[in-house]
């Protein structure tokens, strides 16, 4: 079971107050309680860049992908047989890929990189791996609590290992009984596996539920 931190210090504010650039507030720290507290409360920490203050972000739309709609196209059930898959074997590494600095708008760096393994050392964080011939060829990791799955980052060295990653995962919150599977923003690669765009109401409604 994963270990429960002392209670949150900050007061963190509401998700629906989010302005314009789908931003709520601007600061705290990245200690295990108050993240754990962000998530449970809709939202989720990212610079604002390289060196910026940590921002606490809740988009609308957000983008989720339903467990029962991720789409595999015929190139990628090919495409899978060739990869090994893994989960919560090598999280450092894939934190790594994720936080490599000469990926485009690259933002992850080592106080993230600790907060999030402090995260996985405590049972919250997890990731998976994708091995082509036993080397990192992609992977992702995020956050399990209850029934929700945030993910946080994706990488890959190898084309599609990182869709492959995503598939794992669905089936592997299916199995296990989540219910969401929020990925923040639909990007055209998530769009391409089934990721859709749903209110920040709508989020919220569904993210009780899972907590629950």
């Amino acid at each position: 079971m994963p270990v429960e931190p002392p209670p949150c210090q900050w007061e963190l504010p509401d998700p629906r107050d989010a302005d314009e650039s789908d931003i709520v507030g601007i600061g705290a720290d990245l200690e295990p309680a108050t993240l754990l507290a962000a998530y449970r409360a809709g939202l989720f920490p990212m610079r604002l860049g390289k060196d910026a203050p940590v921002a606490w972000w809740s988009p609308d739309p957000r983008g989720v992908i339903p467990l029962d709609g991720f789409h595999a196209s015929r190139r990628l059930h090919q495409v899978r047989k060739r990869f090994d898959v893994t989960f919560d074997t090598a999280f450092a590494d894939v934190v790594a890929g994720c936080a490599n600095p000469a990926r485009p708008h690259g933002w992850i760096d080592g106080s993230f990189a600790a907060a999030y393994t402090r995260l996985f050392e405590m049972g919250w964080a997890h990731s998976v791996e994708v091995w082509d011939a036993g080397v990192l060829a992609g992977g992702l990791y995020g956050l399990r609590i209850g029934g929700l799955f945030a993910g946080e980052s994706m990488f890959h060295a190898v084309r599609d290992a990182s869709k492959v990653a995503v598939w794992a995962l669905v089936d592997g919150l299916r199995l296990d009984g989540a219910s969401l599977f929020d990925v923040q923003w639909t990007t055209p690669h998530l769009a391409s596996l089934g990721a859709i765009d749903i209110s920040r109401q709508e989020y919220l409604r569904r993210l009780a539920r899972a907590l629950r």
